[in-house]
């Protein structure tokens, strides 16, 4: 697949295999959560054994965002289970509810509920029921998503005094997918550090193997530190990691959200494409064993005449 990524961008449907998307499907409301869990859930129309991605979406978005990627992924053989959080503007849940100081742990219960519901999201698609590996599975986000995934993986969030908080690792969940996850809170602004107090975490517990993406001109408004503060889940984490450093990227990453979104601010479809390529090579060799289609993926991004992004491992 060498050279090819700009191809792919022009031509997206380098994954041709059919998709069924059926939503909502709507579960109970985990406790203290008082608005039910709706979920989408997009699988390949055939294929058995299938694993699964749970998809956690950044501030303000839902279940229907995320399209390039959870079309992509369920095109490539996985089931993409994409809940919508408390934070979702679909929602409009005002700021002074009193459900918003804990919205980070209601997203966290929002993931352990769809792994919980997995039999149940399973029958909502036609056709699906039985065709899913259990075992298989990994949670993959973006931004705030990101950190939500992340304490599945493993990170922990410090209390004030810099105590590792509760442990919220989850054995079920065998990889995880990192997009634009925020650093360690040693730099944040006084503004993020007064009212966003679980973006305080610690990496060296994280020891799931990820995928930890990144991009060079990402600038956050959070943060006291450039781009560089994007890197810290790979630096200050365990292996087995990797990370791909994506040369020129903003926060979209070149338009993971969405298609003509306004949020992407560096739309870029070679580097949506690229994304798209690795994160499936990634996901099939942590899920399915498939360690010829990441290292393939991997050289191919080296040899690239001008590389999109770097891909670093440990």
């Amino acid at each position: 697949m060498s050279h090819s990524y700009a191809l792919i961008a022009r031509n997206p449907a380098d994954a041709t295999a059919a998709v069924v998307s059926v939503k909502p499907v709507v579960l109970t409301a985990p406790g203290g959560r008082g608005t039910d869990l709706q979920v989408r859930v997009s699988a390949p129309a055939a294929g058995e054994d299938l694993p699964v991605v749970v998809f956690s979406h950044g501030f303000g978005w839902s279940m229907d965002g995320y399209a390039p990627l959870a079309d992509h992924w369920a095109a490539q053989g996985f089931v993409v289970v994409q809940p919508t959080h408390l934070d979702s503007r679909t929602l409009g849940i005002p700021a002074e509810d009193p459900r918003t100081p804990r919205i980070w742990r209601h997203r966290i219960e929002d993931i352990t509920s769809v792994l919980n519901n997995l039999d149940t999201l399973e029958a909502s698609v036609p056709g699906l029921d039985g065709r899913v590996d259990p075992s298989r599975i990994a949670v993959a986000g973006h931004s705030w998503g990101a950190q939500t995934v992340s304490t599945l993986l493993g990170a922990r969030v410090l209390d004030a005094d810099g105590a590792p908080g509760e442990d919220m690792s989850d054995s079920r969940v065998r990889a995880g997918v990192l997009l634009a996850l925020t650093g360690l809170g040693d730099d944040l602004t006084p503004f993020a550090a007064e009212h966003f107090p679980f973006m305080r975490p610690s990496f060296e517990t994280m020891t799931t193997p990820a995928l930890i993406v990144a991009g060079d001109q990402d600038q956050s408004r959070l943060s006291t530190r450039g781009p560089d503060w994007f890197t810290d889940p790979y630096t200050h984490s365990p292996a087995d990691k990797s990370l791909l450093t994506l040369f020129g990227a903003e926060h979209s990453l070149g338009g993971i959200v969405g298609h003509q979104v306004a949020e992407t601010t560096d739309e870029n479809p070679a580097r949506v494409a690229l994304i798209q390529h690795l994160t499936t090579a990634f996901l099939g060799k942590t899920l399915l064993g498939d360690d010829v289609g990441w290292k393939a993926a991997g050289a191919a991004l080296t040899e690239e005449p001008a590389p999109l992004g770097e891909l670093r491992s440990k």
